[in-house]
């Protein structure tokens, strides 16, 4: 298993949200409320930069930019058209003050 180094979570506090990449993946990662998710940042509409749309830390909710499909960043799933299919997620981890995430 491998995983990508988001940075300390004090740089992460609820309401925050930060973009990361290794190669050619690209992943938000969001806190909502304290609780903090990882979304890949690719629309599956249309494979645009989901994650510099609009998101509701509330919600727990991202749109992309492009066409305005929304998903749920909790499970990835599509809550609007044009996007059905669901976003890939990615589980988060903590240790020592440190976020992480766990890529397949």
């Amino acid at each position: 298993m491998s995983e990508i180094t988001v940075g300390p979570l004090a740089g992460l506090p609820p309401g925050a949200m930060t973009i990361v990449g290794e190669g050619p993946l690209r992943v938000g990662v969001f806190n909502c409320d304290g609780t903090l998710h990882a979304i890949e940042d690719k629309c599956t509409h249309d494979d645009g930069p989901l994650c510099e749309g609009t998101w509701d830390a509330e919600s727990c909710t991202v749109t992309c930019p492009r066409h305005g499909a929304s998903f749920d960043l909790a499970t990835g799933e599509a809550l609007s058209l044009p996007a059905y299919l669901p976003v890939r997620t990615f589980p988060v981890r903590i240790s020592d003050g440190v976020v992480s995430i766990e890529l397949d």
